[in-house]
């Protein structure tokens, strides 16, 4: 395993596009940063975990072709896939409450049995629209290439994780997978991230996690560890700079060039 350092620029490098509407200034390669990274602008890297949904793939197709299954089970109305984007992040059984309470009220124990059916209507379909986002592959060689171990850390059960990696061809490229059931917990605890660094023998301190969502950086925190945002995925509009990401990229290939070679 081979250290890599992470550059990160300070505000007097801030170059290249417009201020955003918040008044943010991006570099000139598409990343926003929050300021340097606490210690210097550099940082030692071993270690980079991912997040999988909205993150390395947009898997909301899928998602929406089992919720309207599910919800024709129950006689409601489907959902469009605008919709089921702007509720992904909470996880999948706050996905199904929100698609079967859309119109109407449901009892727990009807949205028990709609998640039930859920999750099976999704393991028969798992990748049939879901696509890696652009730019994701080509990150993860170009790291793995630098000699950087890779991880991918996700609320998704192992059971749609590993063979929606493998499906994809992502699967080839991380040293470890740490699923939504690996553990009793899941994101925001960061109890997933540090067990993703224990297997690999690696100090959050020398770890990045990148990922969409307020969930992510809040794991990414509590875990001690720095963390990148993408500006697309299903973040729910939130700014994920104020809830404390270093830095937010438009593509995945800007996470792999912010290590310098």
């Amino acid at each position: 395993m081979i250290t890599r350092r992470l550059f990160v620029p300070c505000a007097a490098s801030w170059i290249g596009r417009k201020p955003d509407m918040s008044g943010r200034p991006w570099l000139s390669s598409g990343v926003v940063s929050s300021g340097p990274f606490p210690g210097g602008g550099e940082v030692d890297v071993r270690l980079v975990l991912f997040d999988l949904d909205g993150t390395l793939v947009d898997t909301a197709p899928d998602l929406t072709a089992a919720v309207n299954r599910t919800l024709t089970r129950f006689e409601r109305e489907p959902v469009r896939e605008t919709e089921v984007r702007a509720w992904v992040g909470d996880g999948a059984r706050a996905l199904v409450r929100r698609a079967l309470t859309r119109s109407e009220p449901a009892e727990d124990d009807c949205v028990d049995a709609a998640f039930d059916l859920f999750w099976r209507f999704y393991g028969d379909a798992l990748c049939v629209r879901s696509r890696s986002y652009p730019g994701a592959r080509d990150a993860l060689v170009s790291l793995r290439r630098g000699g950087m171990a890779l991880g991918c850390v996700t609320n998704k059960p192992a059971a749609f994780a590993r063979p929606l990696l493998r499906a994809l061809h992502l699967a080839e490229y991380f040293d470890t997978v740490v699923a939504g059931d690996s553990l009793p917990v899941k994101k925001p605890s960061p109890e997933p991230l540090l067990l993703a660094c224990e297997k690999l023998a690696v100090s959050p301190k020398q770890s990045v996690f990148v990922g969409d969502s307020a969930n992510d950086v809040r794991a990414a925190r509590a875990a001690g560890m720095r963390v990148i945002c993408v500006s697309y995925g299903y973040n729910q509009r939130q700014d994920l700079i104020a809830l404390g990401a270093d830095a937010l990229v438009d593509s995945l290939t800007d996470v792999a060039a912010l290590f310098e070679h």
